[in-house]
């Protein structure tokens, strides 16, 4: 998707038709910079976007219902109707796109009434002229840019953080799944799967009552591993929300001054504990590792020394000899020319001498393979050793670990006791929810792992039937048709999923490694973002040789979002030019639509973002005030800039102070006088060319 313009009608500050913003989007000059100051229009542009898309809005546009430009609404007579529009051209897949979405607000005695937005889309044909599409503007748009997506590309760069709290990574999972193309294989799935039953139901007419029978069940067994599944769902969302409401109580618990001590010594015990918790996993996963990689080892030493007796014993036998060996012996006879220089004749005494060292020479080949499989077998008695020293050391360091936490975990529970006996009502209250949080969350957690042991024995169950219902004689051809084409029903869906699964946890890992790059790059704090399996991002040090997660800052958790962004544009942009997903051809060029994305950030974290950003992204569109595009940003975005334009906000205030930028050697006002009693907004573009 390759936005071309915009044009605004009306909408919010900007009274009246604006002129045309055309989009910078050439390879190299890829960046629009807009310039307002706070209040000039800046985030209603930006929602623009994304109500002309979506009709959704940002986090900070306030009053989502009160879109009409108010001077418009009152230089219109009453019983009249104003017109509220957004248009906005973008090319896709070698398509020109045009779409305009629009609403009325009508005037009355007291008030105005707006009524319903109406969405309107061109298509522009090979020959130039533009006609209705053959689908739904809504469904093009969304096949184009999914909504759930809209918010990583068009963001208010000041709330940008909002991506990295925990209660979002449900949205970004799902949201990366989808630039993956992965939704085309669950549709598969779920395709082949309704395939699958109604085959099923199929060969329940046909059968016989065995056959019957055993469909029966495994129907059963479906539904009910179905019922399940959606169970851990519900758990895993309310485990989240349960960990909320407890984070939200703890920081309650931890603002009154009589607990704040108690409390802040318990989070950093909390915190202890979770990385302990985290080493104590990976040193399993370690033994795991080694034990699948190495442990044949073990199980080789008795048969390495077999071999090293039957070698010895060939030696002492003299069946397998040291020093000359019969090839040599061969080669000089031969070549009738022994080594000293003598020529050798069948019937003298030097080739009689020569060929009787045949008997006492051996094989150059068996010694030389004797030789290589001895060097083999030392090796592995070496590898042996090593494995058991690794073992015992991650269980050492395991032993230690669940040392450690069971003293942080006494400690943890002295605190809470104190806090249970606390004097204060107000303490104690908490102290009590807490207590029921956990206790719910721990019931939470014993659900899930007790359905999950169901889950599998379901599963394994359902492979039993699979196999006796495979196992049995179908007498009919339909029936045998119909079983082949369940079979192979169910065998594309298990390839799909596993597929799915892999190329999910392989982006996932390479994203990772992006994030980490760019976040690195920018920040100059030691710190290692990670993506876990459900997308939770978290920032890490290992300063201490340990994994220790870090309380982020907003400026911090600014740049992680944007090297998160910028690490999904540029990897899914690198999979779809190396055909690794099941998407379009042009399904790897978005655009950025930012505003203020430099609010919380320090000069030096300005610059690299400024440097970066326009690099990954394909199209550029910043929306800055004037102290936000001071010197590190101006110098390193500015050889990026292909369209700049600056929003001039009329104050409708009697003492105002007028503001102006300078840009490229011109002055261009950022606040004016109003000339009337209105406030409102102009666009204006900036000459390049002078």
């Amino acid at each position: 998707m390759k936005l071309i313009s915009i044009k605004l009608c009306n909408f919010r500050s900007f009274y009246g038709k604006t002129p045309e913003i055309t989009l910078a989007g050439n390879e190299i000059t890829n960046t629009t910079v807009i310039h307002g100051n706070n209040g000039s229009g800046k985030t209603s542009l930006l929602n623009a976007f994304t109500w002309v898309l979506y009709e959704k809005f940002s986090a900070a546009f306030a009053s989502t219902e009160q879109l009409v430009n108010k001077r418009a609404i009152a230089e219109t007579e009453i019983g009249n109707s104003v017109d509220c529009w957004v248009e906005v051209a973008w090319e896709h897949d070698n398509k020109r796109y045009r779409v305009k979405r629009q609403c009325r607000a009508y005037k009355t005695q007291s008030e105005f009434e707006a009524g319903k937005t109406e969405l309107y889309m061109q298509v522009a044909g090979d020959d130039g002229r533009w006609y209705l599409p053959p689908q739904q503007p809504e469904e093009i748009i969304n096949q184009i840019l999914p909504s759930s997506l809209h918010q990583y590309f068009f963001f208010d760069g000041e709330r940008i953080e909002q991506i990295v709290r925990s209660d979002k990574k449900t949205e970004i999972a799902e949201a990366t799944k989808m630039l993956l193309g992965v939704e085309v294989i669950n549709r598969s799935i779920k395709h082949l799967g309704e395939a699958k039953r109604t085959l099923e139901t199929e060969l329940k007419a046909i059968g016989n009552s065995e056959i019957k029978q055993l469909l029966k069940q495994q129907t059963k067994i479906e539904i009910k591993i179905v019922e399940v599944e959606k169970r851990q769902q519900e758990i895993n969302l309310e485990i989240e929300y349960q960990n909320r409401f407890k984070q939200e109580t703890s920081t309650c618990l931890r603002e009154l001054s009589a607990a704040k001590e108690l409390q802040e010594r318990r989070h950093n015990l909390e915190t202890q504990k979770a990385a302990l918790q985290e080493q104590l996993r990976k040193s399993r996963e370690n033994i795991k590792r080694f034990i699948s990689a190495r442990a044949y080892t073990v199980m080789l030493s008795e048969s390495a020394s077999h071999f090293s007796s039957i070698i010895e014993n060939l030696k002492e036998s003299g069946e397998l000899k040291a020093g000359i060996s019969r090839e040599f012996i061969h080669d000089l006879l031969r070549k009738n020319k022994c080594i000293c220089g003598a020529d050798l004749y069948d019937a003298g005494k030097p080739h009689e001498h020569v060929k009787s060292w045949l008997d006492k020479a051996g094989s150059s080949t068996v010694e030389e393979i004797a030789i290589r499989v001895g060097v083999q077998i030392d090796e592995i008695d070496k590898q042996a050793i090593n494995f058991w020293e690794e073992i015992d050391r991650e269980q050492l360091a395991i032993s230690g670990f669940r040392q450690n936490i069971s003293q942080l975990e006494q400690d943890l529970d002295n605190i809470q006791e104190r806090l249970r006996k606390d004097p204060s009502e107000e303490i104690r209250s908490f102290q009590k929810r807490l207590d029921a949080i956990e206790s719910k969350i721990s019931e939470l957690f014993f659900e899930q792992g007790r359905n999950q042991q169901q889950i599998e024995t379901l599963k394994s169950e359902l492979d039993d039937l699979n196999k006796k219902i495979a196992r049995q004689k179908f007498h009919e051809e339909r029936q045998l048709l119909a079983q082949r084409r369940i079979t192979a029903a169910q065998e594309a869906i298990n390839r799909l999923t596993e597929v799915k699964i892999r190329q999910e946890n392989h982006f996932r890992q390479q994203l990772e490694k992006r994030v980490q790059e760019i976040f690195g790059a920018i920040s100059p704090a030691p710190y290692i973002p990670k993506i876990s399996e459900k997308y939770e991002l978290t920032l890490v040090e290992n300063t201490l040789g340990l994994e220790m997660p870090v309380a982020a800052s907003t400026g911090e958790n600014q740049i992680l979002s944007l090297s998160f962004i910028s690490s999904i544009i540029d990897k899914v942009r690198e999979w779809s030019q190396k055909k690794k997903m099941l998407m379009l051809p042009e399904s790897s060029t978005f655009p950025i639509v930012m505003d203020s994305p430099f609010g919380s950030l320090d000069e030096n974290s300005r610059r690299h973002v400024a440097k970066i950003v326009p690099e990954l992204a394909n199209q550029l569109v910043i929306l800055v005030t004037k102290t936000q595009w001071r010197g590190e940003v101006a110098e390193e975005v500015g050889n990026r800039i292909g369209r700049e334009y600056v929003l001039t906000y009329y104050s409708s205030k009697p003492d105002c102070e007028q503001n102006y930028i300078e840009l490229r050697g011109e002055r261009y006002p950022l606040i004016r006088q109003s000339p009337n009693e209105f406030e409102y907004t102009e666009i204006t573009e900036v000459d390049r060319d002078s």
